[in-house]
């Protein structure tokens, strides 16, 4: 399981028009499932989201985490996180999971960080996004479980 995760001032999913989601303070959480992932890689990757202090506190210093800060989620279900571009010029996606597979751990996923107490809205699995992010800092963070 992939995730790169941007902290945001702003962050707003759609499709044809309509907004699924949107939060002022917190993160976007691109979430990738790959063959062989399953809960286990979901849970650790909630927790650790949860509770990463990536938010600056009083003297500038990153010590807050998502849950110190109030802030919230979006996760963004992202198979492209899987690409393979060593050979042509044509990415492969043969090591994302499928559909059917990866749905349901999505699903999960965002009801384990739920879990953690941390507001989450969510973008449309499979569907056609435009997602606004408003990356502060920048901060972007790769995490991969295996």
């Amino acid at each position: 399981m992939r995730v790169l995760i941007q902290r945001v001032s702003h962050g707003k999913v759609s499709v044809a028009g309509e907004t699924l989601a949107e939060i002022n303070k917190g993160i976007v959480v691109l979430l990738g499932v790959g063959h062989g992932d399953g809960k286990s890689q979901a849970d650790y990757l909630a927790k650790k989201i949860a509770e990463m202090r990536i938010f600056e506190d009083a003297d500038g210093k990153t010590n807050l985490s998502l849950l110190d800060v109030g802030g919230e989620a979006i996760v963004v279900s992202q198979f492209t996180l899987y690409a393979d571009t060593r050979k042509g010029r044509r990415p492969s996606f043969i090591h994302a999971a499928r559909p059917d597979v990866a749905e349901p751990l999505v699903d999960y996923f965002v009801t384990q960080i739920q879990a953690h107490g941390i507001p989450t809205q969510t973008g449309k699995f499979g569907a056609n996004m435009l997602v606004e992010i408003d990356n502060d800092g920048p901060v972007t963070i790769w995490m991969e479980r295996e």
